[in-house]
């Protein structure tokens, strides 16, 4: 990594202006040499080359991983806990690094990533303690007694995406690591700046050469080199949809393991019992938070209808007044989205809602004070129907749908008439009719007059095209580990005798 005399507001340290991989416990470049501009998304100019890996790339991390795994999967579980205990120290000690790493990469406003970077430690510190108290069942009858031996699988690959990408990293890393997994990690390129200091805190932390590998690039190259490969049996992606189905059907040649948290299009229902205010704050958060750009967004707000009128009047009010700016101001509640590219994609929703008839009430262009950078206005909807591209395609922006409900069965009906099935979000003072609700929603996660809050115990995960398999606490573990059951009899048993005749 060569740096650079340019510094990110806040943190003395300088930009890398070239990001290569990390193999084996060494900064390497690609075998080809090949490189990719990265561009900050405020400015949209180029910061940092960044090397491309294709198989050759991956072939060199998965070999220093597979030479690593014997000796990290037979190291004792409190070992592996404590070095664990090390990499959230090291990125503790580096958090205002990453934080401003993140938002200058991202877009993020400073606020956020600096609450993402205190999660990242945090998952971590949990791992670390679960790592030390990892069990295996025993099961035992008159006759036999059966104990579980819990295996790791080996290498994994860990696909990631742009949005908040340090932290959903140690999202998969902390857990794959735990298990006795080595570890190679393809970031997204579009924000690979604050991946580049994972090898700092790896080192720091004292892990072995060869446990933590990160190879970049494209997705159609080093990804799908990651997931083709025979000798990585464990993949853990967070995509697309579209790109999980690709996934997928490159992975079924070896039988891998899979799990893919996906898309998303994920409806916050208000009744009109609902404690209004909290609903509004919640509501609200959970679109604009992180530039709208989260999986778990609730994008589709559907409002009973007795409550409708005010209820879009205040959330236009409010969307009005959020704080839209640099993402390294202090107060700035709503940043830059991550490239042009993307850009143009959520503005071209915005267009289609228009188009459709969907009546826009706050938002839905550049801010007038901001007339450079990647920066939409929180956009809001009212009056979407379902057959509307904006309430049926995931949007990842600060673009939110408001649909009227009659009752509680046409709550369901909308909420569910959707392909995705990622979270959800309820909010009613009726708890009975809350859990109702919650029971016939279609999806992984749902939230009860509660906004994203998530124990790192609970499963995360989506159903529909919003993934499959689940992660988090012991989930995550069964993942990364196989199990196996070995049988031991107490007395004799009985056997048929076949061949031996009754004589």
């Amino acid at each position: 990594m060569t740096e650079t005399s340019t510094r990110v507001a806040g943190v003395d340290r300088p930009l890398p202006t070239r990001i290569d991989h990390y193999i084996g416990g060494a900064h390497v470049e690609s075998v080809d040499g090949s490189t990719v501009p990265v561009d900050d998304p405020v400015t949209n100019s180029h910061y940092a080359d960044l090397a491309t890996g294709g198989a050759a790339d991956i072939d060199r991390a998965v070999a220093a991983a597979t030479d690593a795994f014997a000796a990290w999967a037979g190291m004792s579980a409190r070992h592996r806990s404590n070095l664990l205990i090390r990499i959230a120290d090291a990125i503790e000690r580096l958090a205002d690094v990453i934080a401003a790493f993140e938002s200058f990469d991202t877009g993020l406003p400073i606020s956020q990533s600096r609450g993402l970077a205190a999660r990242s430690a945090e998952n971590f510190r949990y791992f670390a303690e679960v790592c030390g108290a990892i069990h295996e069942d025993a099961y035992r009858s008159a006759n036999q007694f059966g104990y579980v031996v819990r295996r790791p699988k080996g290498v994994a690959g860990l696909i990631t995406p742009w949005n908040a990408p340090f932290m959903l990293a140690t999202w998969k890393m902390a857990p794959c690591l735990a298990a006795g997994c080595t570890v190679v990690l393809k970031p997204a390129e579009l924000t690979p700046l604050t991946a580049s200091l994972f090898p700092e805190i790896v080192e720091e932390a004292g892990l072995p050469p060869g446990v933590f590998n990160m190879v970049h690039g494209l997705g159609e190259e080093a990804g799908a080199a990651l997931v083709a490969h025979a000798d990585v049996p464990v993949i853990s992606f967070t995509g697309e949809t579209t790109t999980g189905m690709t996934i997928m059907s490159s992975a079924a040649a070896h039988l891998k393991g899979l799990s893919m948290e996906l898309g998303g299009k994920s409806p916050c229902v208000v009744f009109a019992d609902a404690e209004i205010d909290k609903a509004l704050d919640s509501a609200l958060f959970g679109v604009f938070s992180l530039n709208g750009e989260r999986c778990t967004a609730g994008s589709r707000v559907l409002v009973e209808r007795s409550i409708y009128d005010e209820f879009v009047r205040a959330m236009a009010e409010r969307a009005a007044s959020i704080r839209i700016g640099h993402p390294s101001e202090a107060g700035t509640e709503v940043g830059a989205l991550v490239s042009t590219e993307h850009y143009e994609r959520v503005l071209s929703y915005v267009a289609a809602g228009v188009d459709e008839g969907a009546r826009l009430v706050a938002g839905g262009a550049r801010p007038e004070h901001l007339p450079t950078g990647n920066y939409l206005a929180p956009t809001v909807f009212a009056d979407v129907t379902p057959s509307m591209r904006i309430f049926r395609e995931e949007i990842f922006g600060p673009v939110v749908c408001v649909t009227p409900f009659d009752d509680e069965a046409d709550a369901i009906r909308l909420a569910n008439d959707t392909r995705y099935g990622l979270a959800a979000y309820v909010w009613t003072t009726n708890l009975r009719r809350g859990h109702r609700v919650a029971h016939q929603i279609e999806s992984g996660m749902v939230w009860l007059n509660s906004h994203n809050v998530r124990d790192l115990r609970t499963p995360f995960g989506g159903v529909k095209q919003s993934g499959l398999g689940r992660e988090g606490g012991q989930h995550s573990l069964d993942f990364y580990t196989d199990l196996s059951i070995v049988h031991v009899a107490l007395q004799d048993a009985h056997v048929p005798r076949f061949g031996v005749s009754d004589e």
